[in-house]
């Protein structure tokens, strides 16, 4: 039953796609484009429209059981709204964050939370008390805005989120949760139906209504489908979306390195940057999907290791992120610690 319904919101996806450009178009919801985006004509920007009513159409035929399912359709309906808002009038940051948290409290007033972690090696349960509804907050706003930020190209929020949502199904199929599984299938060829015309050369961009969106929805699926569990298992999702955690946290750093706002826009995200050494448009965002897969294979492998297995999994993720921020300069041309390091132990050993 959930394949033919997959299906059904592949198809409608495809179907109404058409529709929200010409919508886009006519109401003024387009990206003009500027000196720090890529694109070089207007383009409609609604897209998240048709990937949320793809979702909303399957979501009604499958009618999924579960307590979370209505207050995520609302919360998920108070983004769009202001993702809407944002590609029409382009909303000041607080009133996008007041929308993001808005939607945040829903979910977590009926239930969707981290009140606990079970502690490794036997240590016992670490209550999060006070701490539950913030920490909440913080990760879905976070995550939200995560994907947000790493919409730079076309068709690379989306198939990023795709490989995300892959492999939260493939994990929730694992833990046998058939909400998370019904939810996630469901959004993923939604959105599998909307790349057909967001992959390069885009025909419209998925805009803030799609990147909040599914951003929200990834946020919220990975609560429910690792909630109350490990302290080590909770690294899980933060490994699975690691491409666009990895893109915020270091242009975080970038702004902090050269004196800029926080929410300052600039033109030295992952893609700016592989761009920039020569890459083409298709070839960046397919690198990008690539990193994207690695992340997720990772998090299987981390989820089945042992403790001091994850451990080494660990590590070895973040060796590799380092060396790519610093090949590619993530946060500037300057930063190179560890290939510096590197550079001198070579010239350690040729002096041998």
């Amino acid at each position: 039953m959930l394949y033919i319904i997959s299906l059904v919101c592949f198809i409608a996806s495809i179907l109404i796609t058409p529709f929200v450009i010409k919508l886009a178009i006519k109401i003024g919801a387009t990206d003009q484009p500027n000196q720090r985006k890529v694109h070089q004509k207007v383009m409609p920007r609604l897209g998240g429209l048709a990937i949320f009513i793809s979702f909303v159409i399957g979501f009604l035929i499958l009618q999924p059981e579960s307590e979370y399912k209505w207050p995520i359709l609302i919360g998920s309906f108070i983004i769009i709204i202001t993702g809407i808002l944002d590609d029409l009038f382009e909303l000041s940051a607080k009133w996008k964050l007041f929308g993001q948290i808005l939607a945040a409290f829903v979910v977590i007033f009926n239930g969707v939370d981290l009140e606990m972690v079970n502690l490794p090696f036997g240590a016992g349960q670490l209550e999060l008390g006070y701490l539950t509804i913030p920490l909440t907050i913080i990760w879905i706003v976070g995550i939200t805005n995560a994907i947000n930020l790493i919409d730079g190209l076309d068709g690379l929020a989306a198939g990023v989120s795709s490989i995300a949502l892959m492999t939260l199904s493939g994990m929730a199929i694992i833990k046998g949760d058939v909400f998370v599984v019904s939810i996630g299938v469901l959004l993923l060829f939604s959105t599998l139906g909307f790349l057909i015309y967001n992959f390069h050369p885009a025909k419209i961009f998925m805009g803030d209504t799609g990147a909040l969106f599914l951003g929200y929805m990834i946020a919220v699926l990975s609560l429910l489908g690792f909630k109350n569990v490990t302290l080590i298992s909770f690294i899980v999702p933060v490994i699975i979306l690691g491409v666009p955690i990895s893109d915020t946290f270091f242009a975080i750093i970038r702004r902090i390195v050269n004196k800029q706002p926080l929410s300052a826009p600039d033109k030295s995200h992952l893609h700016h940057c592989l761009l920039r050494l020569g890459y083409s448009h298709r070839k960046t965002v397919l690198m990008i999907y690539g990193m994207s897969a690695i992340f997720g294979l990772a998090a299987v492998v981390f989820s089945q290791a042992t403790v001091w297995g994850s451990l080494v999994v660990i590590i070895v993720l973040l060796i590799g992120i380092e060396l790519i921020v610093e090949k590619i300069g993530l946060v500037g041309k300057e930063y190179r610690p560890l290939l510096n390091m590197f550079s001198i132990i070579k010239v350690q050993q040729r002096m041998k």
